[in-house]
């Protein structure tokens, strides 16, 4: 750990850790020897979410952390909240502690950052090695095309846990994090919904040191509930305008089905048509509102 005369580090590197016993002395090890040689000033926060096993006391042991602990057990968003609001860093970087992300590289992130001017940089997998690649794979497909969708851009990946970012930008969105895995689709949208550069920077991805605390099913789907919350959040038209639209084609198939069998409107029609206006109002209104709150 080091940092400037002002007190200052460059960089606060945050360690989420939950019953990470087996691989929490390596990751620190792997972390630190990697700073040291970066010519960065840095700091290393393992926030303990009330691991049930030894992490807490094999983090303190590596005396090169600052060890902050929760009661009870948060979720891997509220620890990374809690580390980012302890963070003393310009830059924070966060990252798992299950050697499954390339640590090493953490200084290559933050170089990459500020040489390219983004507020915040991805460490864009180029594999899955990780458990349940069956479900996993199509259930992230399913909502990085979601996101992208709905965001407007491609995003390479929107759930990292891997990645950098200007600490004075990341504390405007902190608040929305959810406390569960989405908290770094959130960060992702949060930026890229609010204008904020996003660099992506390909890296591995290693089998995890351990059992996988990822659901594919319940996980996915809150990703996905996420996706679209952070959306409406911030441009809720990308998210009523599409289903207005879908509303209104099916009334309008449906009424031109019904005018042909039966030369007459059922009931159906007319509430799908009225559904797609109000979903188009309810949208407008919306947005209205988002548009009030930026002035």
């Amino acid at each position: 750990m080091s940092s400037r005369p002002d007190g200052v580090p460059d960089v606060s590197v945050v360690l989420a850790a939950f019953n990470e016993e087996d691989s929490i002395g390596p990751e620190i090890e792997r972390i630190s020897r990697s700073l040291d040689a970066s010519g960065f000033s840095w700091e290393l926060l393992v926030v303990d979410d009330a691991s049930t096993d030894r992490t807490a006391e094999r983090a303190a042991a590596s005396g090169r952390v600052r060890l902050l602990s929760h009661p009870v057990n948060l979720g891997s968003g509220s620890a990374r909240k809690t580390g980012t609001e302890a963070a003393r860093g310009r830059i924070v970087v966060w990252t798992d502690a299950d050697m499954t992300y390339p640590n090493e590289r953490i200084p290559e992130l933050v170089r990459f950052l500020e040489e390219k001017g983004y507020a915040q940089v991805v460490g864009a997998r180029t594999s899955e090695q990780g458990t349940h690649k069956a479900l996993r794979v199509p259930a992230k497909w399913f909502v990085r095309s979601l996101a992208s969708f709905l965001a407007g851009r491609e995003i390479p990946d929107l759930n990292s846990g891997l990645r950098a970012f200007r600490r004075d930008v990341a504390m405007r969105y902190l608040h929305l994090l959810p406390p569960g895995f989405s908290c770094v689709s959130t960060m992702t949208l949060a930026f890229l919904c609010n204008s904020h550069p996003v660099g992506y920077l390909p890296i591995d991805y290693a089998k995890r040191v351990g059992r996988s605390k990822f659901h594919p099913g319940k996980d996915a789907f809150r990703y996905a509930l996420q996706v679209v919350r952070m959306i409406t959040f911030y441009n809720p038209l990308k998210v009523f305008l599409p289903a207005a639209a879908v509303l209104l084609v099916l009334a309008i198939a449906n009424g031109a089905v019904d005018l042909y069998l039966r030369r007459t409107l059922e009931e159906i029609d007319v509430i799908l048509a009225v559904a797609a206006l109000l979903v188009a109002m309810i949208g407008l209104l919306a947005d209205l509102i988002v548009a009030h709150s930026k002035r």
